[in-house]
């Protein structure tokens, strides 16, 4: 395993990631200063993950061009300089304008970032993929919780601070993400098998619609939650925190996640893990005091279990086109994500958010349903041919 490649992909996935995940809040505490509604809250953000996820798998051909090269923290530093801009701008159209075009850094730092991850892993591809995935929800987690504190205490002026967080990742990306990568050869994957049309379009089918329902839960709740835990009391600081603490249980789901793929069979892993997250999404918003506590942790840690294995099995369809292959579903995931997100921010305007989320919190039952479509696989540490990626492996 290639460790300072590694490092270098988690921890730029970790400072980008701070930012995103304040977008949320930042659009919460910002709602008085531009008069927005939830639906416009829901709007404003579902436009900078857009920004971010239909540029992934540009961003991803681009980085299969230069094997790995600069991308990733050329991706960053755009993201840090828009997303530091755009706390000057007076109005919310340019305010959302510039986030919206800071948003293209993070689709390019994500489709690099995970094309190198996977490079360094070498056999180990899901734990590999499942470090650079904990990088990210590590900076989920603190994301809200700076922003809620920095945000609430001096306003949207912390944007350029929480960017400046950003600038040490650039350089060690620079660093140590600048070296081309060998070619990886086919390693006999079982989802490149031969398969009748109908079968594999069955498969693209069940692929899809377990992305856009996983990712209408983990995305509506990110989006939403602080605006719902606003109406609830609780301060800026306060919700930050909450959202925090899933954020975090989320980063060792990922991480798990990519543990028990490498080692056991991954169609298993989405199902259970995708049935098990329902009853605590929902437990953690009726919940307060410990009974919360529990449940926001269990709910993070399920829900984002199946996050590095689609990377690697989307990866494994493609393997010299890593990049276009990633951003191509990470893309989606977010698209898809911020999309239901939207959806869900509207109908709270009719039903409420508590309604709305209560529902969404079941969303993850109906993706196991399609997650049993997925081939069975062998354990993903014994593959039949290794891939020679890295040589420090």
């Amino acid at each position: 395993m290639n460790k300072p490649r590694l490092l270098a992909a988690a921890y730029g996935h970790f400072s980008i990631d701070i930012v995103n995940s304040s977008v949320a809040i930042i659009l919460t505490l910002a709602a008085a200063r531009f008069q927005l509604s939830i639906a416009q809250i829901g709007f404003g953000a579902m436009m900078y993950q857009m920004f971010a996820a239909m540029s992934q798998p540009l961003f991803g051909g681009l980085t299969d061009k230069l094997n790995g090269r600069w991308v990733g923290a050329l991706g960053v530093l755009w993201t840090a300089v828009f997303y530091a801009a755009a706390s000057w701008m007076p109005t919310y159209p340019l305010f959302i304008t510039l986030l919206m075009v800071g948003g293209l850094g993070s689709g390019a730092f994500h489709a690099a970032g995970m094309f190198n991850a996977v490079a360094a892993g070498g056999k180990r591809s899901a734990t590999a993929t499942s470090y650079f995935f904990l990088g990210g929800q590590v900076g989920l987690a603190v994301g809200p919780v700076l922003a809620g504190a920095l945000i609430g205490a001096i306003g949207l002026a912390g944007m350029p601070l929480i960017a400046l967080l950003a600038l040490p990742a650039v350089v060690l990306m620079f660093r140590q993400m600048n070296d081309a990568l060998p070619v990886v050869q086919p390693t006999g994957s079982h989802l490149r098998s031969s398969r009748a049309p109908a079968a594999t379009l069955l498969l693209v089918v069940a692929f899809v619609l377990f992305i856009l329902l996983r990712s209408g839960t983990s995305q509506g709740y990110a989006t939403l939650l602080p605006k719902f835990y606003e109406q609830v009391g609780f301060s800026p600081a306060q919700f930050g925190l909450m959202l925090g603490l899933f954020n975090l249980a989320s980063a060792f789901g990922t991480l798990a996640g990519g543990y028990l793929g490498d080692h056991f069979n991954r169609r298993t892993i989405l199902v259970v893990s995708s049935l098990a997250s329902v009853p605590f999404a929902y437990a953690m918003l009726h919940l307060g005091g410990a009974g919360y506590l529990v449940s926001a942790v269990l709910a993070g840690l399920l829900l984002n279990m199946p996050h590095s294995l689609l990377m690697v099995m989307s990866q494994e369809l493609a393997p010299n086109r890593r990049g276009l292959a990633g951003g191509l579903v990470l893309g989606f995931i977010f698209a898809s994500g911020s999309f239901m997100a939207w959806l869900e921010s509207i109908a709270a305007e009719s039903f409420g958010l508590l309604a709305v989320l209560s529902a969404v919190a079941w969303l993850p039952a109906a993706a196991a349903f399609f997650a049993l479509a997925f081939p069975s696989s062998q354990r993903a540490s014994t593959p039949a041919t290794p891939s020679p990626t890295t040589a420090g492996d």
